[in-house]
C-alpha cells in the first residue's frame, strides 16, 4: 500500500495519508437475448458496460442496480455475480476496482447519464472500441453462460 508523509503546520506531527483503489461495479444486461452496452459521453470514449462508482454508505449490488437504472433506465432482475477485475491499468483515469455483476433487464432502454447512446448487441460480436476492460470481461461472460444463455 502506497502511503505518503504528512506534516501538520501547526504541531509539526506526521501523520500517514493512504491511497487506495476506487471501488466500481459494471453490469451486463441482458435483454433480448443479447446485452446492453452504452456509449460512453465523456472520456474514454467508446463503447462500454453501463456502471460506475460506488457511492458512500451504498452496497455493490445496490451500486449496480443504480448504475443500470441511471444509464439506461432498466430494472435489473436476477443479480448474479460475475466475478472482480482489478488490474491496476484497467482504467487510464485511475486505479479501480470493478465488481462485474449480469441480470436481466426489464423495460424500455434509454440512454441517459453518462451515456450518451445505447443499443443491444450479441456478446460474439462487439462494437469498437470497447472500453476498459469490458471485452475481457464479456469473454468471461461468454464462458459462464454460453453467449446465448442471454
Amino acid at each position: 500500500m502506497t502511503a505518503t508523509e504528512l506534516s501538520c503546520p501547526s504541531c509539526g506531527a506526521t501523520v500517514k495519508q493512504y491511497r487506495n483503489p476506487f471501488p466500481t461495479v459494471d453490469i451486463i444486461i441482458e435483454l433480448d437475448r443479447k446485452i446492453l452496452l452504452i456509449k460512453r459521453k465523456n472520456p474514454p470514449y467508446g463503447w462500454a458496460l453501463p456502471g460506475g462508482f460506488v457511492d458512500y454508505g451504498e452496497s455493490l449490488e445496490q451500486a449496480a442496480l443504480r448504475e443500470a437504472r441511471e444509464e439506461t433506465g432498466l430494472v435489473v432482475n436476477n443479480l448474479q455475480l460475475l466475478g472482480c477485475y482489478s488490474d491496476p491499468s484497467r482504467d487510464s483515469r485511475m486505479h479501480t476496482i470493478s465488481t462485474v455483476y449480469y441480470g436481466q433487464g426489464s423495460g424500455t432502454p434509454q440512454a441517459a447519464d453518462d451515456a450518451a447512446d445505447l443499443a443491444l448487441f450479441d456478446p460474439r460480436s462487439l462494437p469498437a472500441p470497447l472500453c476498459f476492460d469490458h471485452a475481457q470481461i464479456v469473454d468471461d461472460y461468454c464462458k459462464i453462460r454460453g453467449c446465448y444463455g442471454v
